[in-house]
């Protein structure tokens, strides 16, 4: 049996005919930019994330660049967040012109470590970017209660962890501002790119709606030099469809996570932890394991298909040899990038597909 690493088949099934419903209407009126029913999804994103106002751009990327943008981060100022992460959290607050300042993980969450954060603080400091790695969420607590302290802001980095929450709390609602991505793979994914900056600050949600749209006040009144970064209506029909199943199809890949977790006891492969407090919606489902390469060749050999996120922290990335680290600075980081391995999870698997990968990873080790 091969397994693939996504299958969604299920879930398009589910959402095709209310979609192609919705879709037809926008085909109708042309409302391809800006059209009703993005604002319509705005309004049921926020109310999910338990916050006033959210505001769709066009990826992932831009929600957390508009959001340090609209946050006043520019040269001079430093952003905090961990090494061990998606590159485009660093490249987003690079791209204001700040100083990037990396911090190390702890080994359970693979999130940031609240424990080194302090250290890493200056008076230049402007934000902190925790990053709700794999579907989980960090330290809020810790976190928020270090950025009180020194006088900084925390923008959540939910692009994985669309649902989750920490203390009864949903990710993006903790922080000054919460950013997400609605690329397809995620937990509520487009049908293209997307993504959403959500608050409860009015004054950020307003700078973010004009610097998505070129800066405008009016049609043709521009208060400042702003960006072309809109979610488009078509995307916004599909997401509006998911959201209404997005907590079920949660509870379904947690299901099969403690599948995984039963079929793989016993075997040595550190499997991933749900801290106190938390919940895990295994937007990735990543373990850790020695001989990687090794057992990779051997699921291709079987049919499996599994990646890793992430071989390389941000520290060691050629992009950023200019900020001066060396292998060794961020030493948990560097081992889960050594041992970290993602394998198939999306929330319609089956028992019988996660018992054929369990068994080509132990026949492997």
């Amino acid at each position: 049996m091969s397994v693939p690493f996504i299958d969604f088949t299920e879930q398009n099934k589910m959402i095709r005919k209310a979609v192609d419903a919705g879709l037809e209407q926008v085909i109708a009126k042309a409302s391809f930019i800006m059209g009703p029913e993005v604002k319509k999804f705005e309004d049921e994103f926020a109310a999910f994330c338990g916050v006033k106002y959210a505001v769709g751009v066009n990826s992932g990327t831009d929600a957390l660049y508009l959001a340090l943008a609209a946050m006043g981060v520019g040269e001079g100022d430093e952003v905090i967040l961990p090494t061990f992460t998606f590159i485009a959290t660093a490249l987003c607050a690079s791209y204001t012109g700040a100083r990037v300042k990396f911090v190390d993980i702890d080994e359970h969450s693979y999130n940031m470590d609240p424990a080194k954060l302090e250290q890493v603080i200056t008076p230049r400091t402007k934000v902190i970017i925790p990053v709700h790695l794999y579907g989980q969420m960090a330290n809020m607590d810790e976190i928020l209660a270090v950025a009180r302290r020194r006088g900084v802001a925390v923008l959540e980095d939910a692009c994985q962890a669309h649902g989750t929450r920490y203390k009864g709390q949903r990710s993006g609602s903790m922080g000054n501002g919460g950013c997400f991505s609605f690329y397809p793979t995620k937990g509520l994914g487009a049908w293209g790119d997307g993504g959403m900056v959500v608050t409860n600050d009015a004054k950020l949600a307003e700078m973010v709606r004009m610097l998505r749209d070129y800066g405008r006040t009016d049609r043709y009144a521009h208060k400042f030099k702003g960006h072309n970064s809109r979610l488009d209506t078509v995307q916004a029909v599909v997401l509006s469809e998911k959201l209404k199943h997005l907590d079920a199809w949660n509870s379904l890949r947690q299901t099969v996570a403690g599948y995984y977790a039963r079929h793989l006891a016993g075997s040595g492969i550190i499997v991933p932890q749900t801290l106190p407090d938390r919940e895990h919606v295994h937007q990735t489902y990543a373990v850790r394991l020695k001989d990687r390469a090794r057992v990779l060749d051997r699921l291709k050999e079987k049919g499996v298909t599994a990646l890793i996120h992430y071989p390389i922290p941000i520290h060691l990335q050629e992009a950023y040899a200019d900020a001066g680290f060396k292998a060794g600075d961020f030493p948990v980081s560097e081992k889960v990038a050594d041992e970290i391995l993602s394998l198939p999870m999306f929330p319609h698997m089956t028992e019988a597909q996660v018992i054929e990968v369990a068994a080509a990873l132990k026949g492997a080790l």
